[in-house]
């Protein structure tokens, strides 16, 4: 089983050294979260709290995760980059596959993209995009991305969709490996789409039962699409889990890669970087050199 690093609400020059160390302590990843903006008033709950709030403020630090990716790997070697998850649906798709081209040439195809949908309405009206057609625009843009990053290097592409819709063009640079896209959500419309048009499936924070659910639906509805026998991965962020053994019993149930925050684990003053480090080192020692 891999395993990556959450690098949600980190200051943007502490993200640096946190990188540095996940690279030369062994993990596989470590995921930026995408937040374009905090509205001061939303017109949604938060789907992933008990009171519906957002448990963060407005100051919290979220960088730009494209612009974080890229600059950690300029300093890294080997550790992979994915955003856990892009909000794809604020964005046009061919500079989404612009941005994402670019960043896996001169990263030596070490980054990934979790897509996600958005709870905001406020982010779609704000940015001049549709939240009521967000799902079919994902499901068309994720194509558009795969298409350009499919790994033969630059190719004529082209697209003719509900939502988008252009003629051929190319795209350079471009990889010579397929830019791996994942889809997050336990919705089943977010499941319906990670089994159908992505590389692998992402969840929110949750607990080992709720994700052998998750994972079981998967299985059926990659079976449904004809996708049972292709590769697919499984990033999981557990709530339950905090030995090694409980890791091996994800692993055991499908789980690829496991998603951690070390310095909570460990209960580390959070707004200490030495303490993160230090935790992150420590979590190596305990789970991914055991």
């Amino acid at each position: 089983m891999e395993w990556a690093l959450s690098g949600a609400m980190i200051a943007p020059r502490e993200l640096m050294d946190l990188a540095r160390v996940a690279d030369e302590v062994g993990f596989d990843m470590l995921a930026m979260p995408d937040s374009v903006f905090y509205p001061e008033t939303v017109s949604a709950d938060y789907p992933y709290s008990p009171d519906g709030k957002r448990m963060w403020s407005p100051e919290t630090a979220m960088p730009d995760p494209f612009i974080a990716m890229a600059a950690m790997a300029a300093v890294t070697e080997r550790l992979r980059f994915c955003t856990n998850v892009l909000k794809l649906p604020l964005r046009d798709p061919l500079l989404t596959a612009k941005q994402v081209a670019t960043m896996a040439v001169m990263s030596d195809n070490r980054v990934a993209i979790g897509v996600g949908l958005s709870w905001i309405p406020e982010e779609f009206r704000f940015t001049g995009t549709e939240m009521r057609t967000r799902g079919a625009r994902t499901d068309e843009a994720i194509r558009i991305v795969k298409a350009v990053c499919a790994g033969d290097g630059p190719q004529w592409v082209e697209f003719h969709g509900k939502h988008y819709d252009f003629d051929r063009l190319m795209i350079s640079p471009a990889p010579d490996r397929p830019v791996p896209i994942y889809v997050g959500g336990h919705s089943e419309p977010g499941l319906r789409r990670a089994a159908r048009f992505a590389d692998g499936w992402i969840s929110v924070n949750t607990g080992s039962a709720q994700l052998k659910d998750a994972i079981g639906r998967l299985t059926e509805l990659r079976a449904e699409f004809g996708r049972a026998d292709e590769p697919f991965e499984v990033d999981a962020s557990p709530t339950d889990v905090s030995d090694i053994a409980g890791y091996r019993a994800l692993a055991d149930i499908g789980v690829t890669r496991c998603r951690v925050t070390p310095w909570r684990l460990y209960d580390v003053d959070p707004s200490d970087p030495r303490a993160r480090l230090d935790a992150v080192r420590r979590f190596a020692d305990d789970a991914i050199h055991s």
